[in-house]
Parts: structure tokens; sequence; C-alpha cells
């Protein structure tokens, strides 16, 4: 490993948790396996996806309350909730509470910015106040507060008949988001891909998720040999702005969640896959893509030895200490299964990770 390259301690996966609509539990129930074999492998935290109106997970909080009944220490992290879908107030009980039943292991991640496709939403989502709905930083920053305890209503006490007959099971009221879980606060992670949300992170001491999408701006100075914006130039100008501006500075929290695909086990059939998978996406990681700028990183498939080589001469990836490596979207059950063992069994370890840090 490079000595620029910061250790690998903390290893994480990612996934989306697809189903069929016709049944839709089998899917769910497959997710909850995957997180469960990748406690056992040693996987120090497990993320799922949020989907809304598509056949992927909707409720990730819901499905994170499951699997912390279901696991002892695998922290459990969601990437992310875009919180144009939420009420701050409520999704702060609704986190609390599972971070609770988990024992401390929730690591929620969030993100802002107006619901996809909101034109055709916004009046079932917000049939009342849909023009008025402020959908930037301000969302992030109520959940923060809620979550870390600050006051909601300036009132807390006991009223009424409980007060006046003093009985022992009063139903008292506070001014904070009940319960509090202790640390939440500071488990709290903002997913972008540019240098405003970098910056925004790291003066309201979140941590940083990055993943295979960044905004191609400010790459001046950031272009490949052909001339075109290098993703892992801008990736890392994007972890230094975030540590620039958190408390914690150089060891803020960052993970980076790219596409990884190790074959060493896989079997032959597998391996065309997963090649053919990769192919199909390539094209769109050559240049930035939409009104956007999205720039899109490679997909990264070949044995653990191969991808340790090509993460070590990444840029961002030097630059963190934590993954989220993103199971690709649509595989099978058992080829979730292939791809974890091997993560876990080799590149981890390729890449200096040992189970039980």
């Amino acid at each position: 490993m490079p000595p620029t390259s910061r250790p690998l301690s903390k290893l994480g996966f990612l996934t989306i948790g697809l189903f069929d609509e016709a049944d839709p539990r089998r899917g769910h129930e497959s997710t909850l396996q995957i997180i469960e074999l990748g406690e056992r492998l040693g996987f120090d935290s497990a993320w799922v996806r949020h989907r809304h109106l598509q056949y992927g997970i909707s409720s990730p909080v819901a499905v994170l309350a499951a699997a912390s009944q279901r696991t002892r220490c695998i922290e459990l992290g969601t990437a992310v909730i875009p919180l144009g879908w939420e009420n701050p107030l409520r999704l702060a009980e609704d986190l609390a509470t599972v971070d609770l039943l988990s024992g401390g292991r929730l690591n929620p991640g969030v993100s802002v910015g107006p619901p996809m496709h909101y034109d055709r939403v916004k009046e079932a989502l917000y049939p009342d106040t849909a023009d008025v709905e402020d959908f930037g930083y301000e969302r992030v920053r109520r959940l923060l507060d809620f979550v870390r305890g600050e006051r909601v209503t300036d009132f807390s006490g006991v009223e009424g008949f409980e007060a006046a007959r003093r009985q022992p099971h009063i139903e008292y009221s506070s001014d904070r988001v009940q319960p509090q879980s202790p640390g939440l606060g500071s488990r709290m992670w903002y997913g972008g891909g540019s240098l405003r949300s970098a910056q925004w992170a790291g003066e309201h001491g979140m941590n940083f998720l990055t993943s295979s999408v960044v905004k191609a701006e400010g790459s001046e100075g950031a272009e490949d040999a052909q001339g075109s914006p290098d993703f892992a130039e801008i990736q890392l100008a994007q972890i230094r702005a975030f540590r620039a501006h958190h408390p914690d500075g150089d060891s803020a929290r960052v993970s980076q969640g790219l596409v990884v695909i190790p074959t060493d086990s896989a079997t032959p059939e597998q391996r065309a896959k997963y090649e053919e998978y990769v192919a199909k996406r390539t094209p769109r990681t050559l240049s930035p893509q939409g009104q956007a700028r999205l720039l899109f990183a490679p997909d990264l498939v070949g044995t653990s030895e191969e991808i340790a080589e090509r993460l070590q001469a990444h840029a961002a990836f030097r630059e963190v200490d934590e993954v989220a490596f993103a199971l690709p979207f649509t595989f099978e059950h058992e080829d979730y299964v292939q791809i974890l063992t091997d993560v876990a069994a080799r590149l981890g370890p390729a890449l200096g990770w040992r189970p039980g840090r």
C-alpha cells in the first residue's frame, strides 16, 4: 500500500434490497439474510439504500429495526434517506428508537433536494404545502437539532387530570424528541457529491458519505490523461474540503462507496455476468452526464488482488480509512453471498483490514 494511504479500519457494504412486486417479503428477507451474513463474515457495517415508488426498500429504518434484532454487533446505516420525503421531527423519533433497539449501532445517512419527479408526486406527498416546502440544508439542520436534543416546544411537565390526581402513572410531556439516544447525534452522516455539500456537512459536525457519483465541478487541474474530469481527484477535493471545515479536522469520518465485484471464488458464469454488467455501465463513466454534470466512477471487477491495486492508486481512496462497497443492483442472492465472502476473506485483508477492530 502506498505510504500516503490510510490503513483501512472499517469495512462495510451497501445493498439496494430489491424485491418482486408479487412477493415483496422474499426480497426483504434476502436483504436481512445478507446483513446477517455480513456480520458473520466480520464486516463492520451494513448499509441499505432507499427507494420510493420503486421495487426497493422504501422504509430503511423499519428494515434496520428488524436487522437490529437479528444481529448483535454490525453497524447499520442508511445510504441515504432523502429528507424531501420526510418530516424531520418524526424521523428523529424513529431513528432514536431504532438506535436504542440496536444498542447504539445506527448510522443514519441523509441527503437533501426535492423528491425525484416532484411534479408527479407532490400532490400525494404535500397536498397543502407543496409550493412552500424547503428541501435545502435547513431540513437537515432541523433533524440534527432534534436528534441532538434541542428543544422542540416551550412546554414540558404534566397537566390536566393526571397532574390533579397525582397518579403513579402520570403522562409527562417533554420539550425534546423522545426517546433520546446518547451518541446518535455523532453518528449522523451526510451523503453528498459536491463541494458545497462537503463543506456544509463539515461545518455542522456530520460524517461524510461519498459514493460512486460526484458533480464534475471545480475540475480545473483535476483532469485525466485524456483531458476529461478525473473522478478520483474531484472526490479527493471534496473529502479535503469536508475535513477542512469539520471541528475534528483530518480525523473527521469519511466513508467511500465504490462498486467493487471481486471474482476470486466466482463461477465462470458469474464472472461473465459481472463483466457484462460492468461493460454496460462503463460508457457513462467517460464524461459528465446531464445538466447536473454528474460523473460516475468505473465499477471495479476482477480478482481481489487486481481490485486492491486499482484502489491503492485511487487518490480519494488513499484519503479514507472507511468504505462501504456497493453491491450491484440486479444480481441474485447467491451472487451477493459470493461477492461479500470474497470482500471479507480476500479484498479487505489485501487493503490492510482485519475483522474485529
